[in-house]
Order: C-alpha cells, then structure tokens, then sequence
C-alpha cells in the first residue's frame, strides 16, 4: 500500500482536539481514559500489556470502544480466543509505531512501519486526517512512554501472502505460472518476509517471441528460478529505503540497482509503477519490465561459439533453416540470463528482430551469424 505522511496542514487540523491528561504509560493512561476499554480487553488476551508499559517510546493508533463496535460482534468474541491469539496480535500491533511522534512532527516523516511490520497509510483531505480507513478524531494524549492519537475504526493489516496476493491482484498471471513451474510457491507463501519486485503481465509480454514457452520447460527450471530469485530482496524493503540504499542484494545472488531520475524510479531498466503493496509476508512493488540476471561472460562466450561451430557444420551442408533455427535458439537462450541494462542484451534484441524480417533462410542465417560474431567481439574486447 502506498504511504505517505502528508500533514502540512495536519497540526492546524488537529491542535484544537488535543487532550492534556497525566503523564502515565501508555496502558494505564487508556484504562483512565474510560474509552478503551475493548482495546485494553484486546491488549490483555493478546499478552501485549507488559510490552506497551516499557521503555518505548510507542506511538498508538488507539480505536474507542465504539471503534470496535463497528466490527461484527461474532469477530470481536473470535478475535478473543486464546486459538486466535496470533491474528489478534497482529492485529493490535498493526496499530503501534515505533517512536513518539506528535502531530506537529508527522509532516517531517515520509514513512512508518508498524509494530507488526507492515506499514500503515496515512493521508490528509477536507475529510480529515485518515489512517487507512479510520479518522482521527484526537491526538497528542502523551505518555511517559509514548504518544495516543484516537482513531474511530480499527484497521486491518493485510491477511493474504505474497502469493494470494499476487493472484488477486489479476495482473500476475505470468510471474504466478513462472513461480509454480521453478517451484518458489511456497517461498512466496512461507513465513519469511520477503520483497519482490513484480513484473507484470505486460512486461513478460514484452521478451522475445518464444521466450516466456522456453523457460517455462522443465529443464529450464533451474534457469527460471534463478531469473525469479533476481526479483526478490530478503525482508520487507519499502520503496524510501530501496530508493535510500541504490543497490540490494537479490535471492539469485547477483545485486539489482535503484535510481531515481526524471524518468521515475528504476529498478535496473525497469520502472516502478507502483509501491509499496502490503502482503502478510512482505512487501511487493511493481515494474513494468522483467530483469535478468547477468550472465556470467566465459559461459556467454562458450554458447556463442558452440552456436557458431554446430551451426557453419548445418550451413554448410545445406542445412539453412535448422542454422538459423540454432542461431535463433542460442540467442533467445541467452536473453533469459544477460541483465537488462547491458549493451549485449540491445544487441541481441537488434540482431533477432533483423533476422525476423528475412523470408530467405539462407540470410536470415547469415544475419544471425553475422551479430553473433559482433557479440563474440565484444566480449573479446572486454577482458
């Protein structure tokens, strides 16, 4: 979900409904409140009680009993089972912040991370100060370990995995279909908190032709994997840190990197086209190109010339069409493992569109060739 803390006006809003009470903890100036009292039933079946009397500091969104009202009351009662604890939890600390932060000082902040991990959105319109769905209705009740600002519903983290949430987002059919063929599913649906950079449909559509089919065969799976794996950051990496770090470290191994010009952000060439999308197990942004990985040179190297030695051995016996079928084959290969940003992947993109425009097998063989040698060359040049 997009965040963004945009208060300039907020402070103005919200001085008048400040509340000037005694500086106790955080828990014993709700129980005082008289108001909270669902929210102190909550924080005791949730075992959060001692946690939010600490050192802190905290910040709390903290919903009204008439807040909790909202919600139906069979949930409330489900919410309160010890077997429920962990949901409830995640819950409860959807609606704490790390810090002390006083609504003159929100407008200083780009982002917040909640106490559960993921990461609330806040916004300002003639409606009032919003997080997520609830309003603030009063701010600034401070305690000797953090802060109070009453909201008038409860908000929910997201409940759905990286992989649930993909698949509802109907944009991903793709990069699902690759998840299951490689085997990462469970990854995606696992425990450990992950960032993925999540390219869409279109943007697979845009490989070359017979790529996406390629890859999806089962003795590629290894190479699928490791082009998935270039798309995924250990943790949950929102888009000020990704911006903020220019480089992260891929599960693939290999690094990507993070600019910000007057184009947008990129991730390598591919630009974000939407941030910060909240899954129970990390985090997704969205680009608008698949990136790859890049290929080790001498193996590139090897491929071109085991290319070139079988495919002069077809040429020469008159074999044209299964030539420039070989030559096709060894290029479209090598896409799937040349980063996207590389001059050699332009070529290669250049060279197998040429060739696509020949009707005679004869020249499209020999434009083929003709760039595989250039290739070749190239990476002669650079070592």
């Amino acid at each position: 979900m997009k965040f963004v803390f945009r208060f300039a006006m907020a402070a103005a809003l919200l001085v008048s409904s400040s509340v000037a009470v005694k500086a106790d903890d955080i828990v014993e100036t709700a129980v005082a409140a008289g108001k909270f009292k669902t929210l102190a039933a909550a924080l005791t079946a949730a075992d959060l009680i001692p946690a939010l009397q600490g050192d802190g500091p905290f910040t709390v969104f903290a919903p009204t009993d008439e807040a909790f009202a909202k919600l139906p009351k069979e949930t409330i009662a489900a919410l309160l089972k010890a077997e429920n604890k962990d949901q409830l939890t995640a819950i409860l600390t959807f609606h704490v912040v790390p810090g002390k932060v006083m609504a003159k000082d929100v407008v200083k902040v780009s982002g917040a991370k909640s106490l559960n991990g993921q990461r609330i959105d806040v916004s300002v319109s003639d409606k009032g100060v919003m997080v997520d769905n609830a309003k603030v209705v009063a701010t600034d009740i401070k305690c000797d370990n953090g802060v109070i600002h009453v909201i008038d519903s409860v908000i929910l983290p997201a409940d759905k995995n990286l992989a649930e949430t993909a698949v509802a987002a109907g944009k991903f059919g793709t990069l699902v279909a690759a998840a299951k063929a490689a085997g990462l599913v469970d990854a995606l649906a696992g425990d450990t908190e992950l960032t993925v950079f999540a390219p869409t449909d279109e943007a697979f559509a845009k490989l070359p032709e017979g790529t996406i089919k390629s890859l999806l065969l089962p003795e590629n799976k290894a190479k699928l994997a490791a082009i998935l794996k270039y798309h995924v950051v250990a943790g949950r990496v929102y888009s000020e840190d990704a911006v903020a770090a220019k480089t992260a470290n891929t599960l693939e191994g290999s690094p990507i990197e993070i600019s910000v010009s007057d184009k947008g952000a990129m991730i390598n060439q591919a630009k974000l086209i939407k941030t910060d999308i909240d899954a129970s197990n990390g985090v997704i942004h969205v680009i608008d190109s698949v990136i790859l990985p890049p290929a080790k040179t001498s193996s590139t190297k090897q491929q071109l010339r085991d290319a070139v030695a079988k495919g002069a051995e077809l040429y020469n016996n008159g074999h044209h069409q299964a030539c420039a079928d070989l030559y096709r084959n060894t290029l479209t290969k090598l896409m799937s493992t040349t980063p996207g940003d590389s001059r050699m992947r332009h070529q290669m993109t250049s060279v197998l569109n040429s060739a696509g425009r020949e009707t005679c097998s004869m020249q499209r063989a020999w434009t083929l060739r003709h760039g595989i040698d250039k290739m070749y060359a190239s990476l002669e040049s650079a070592n």
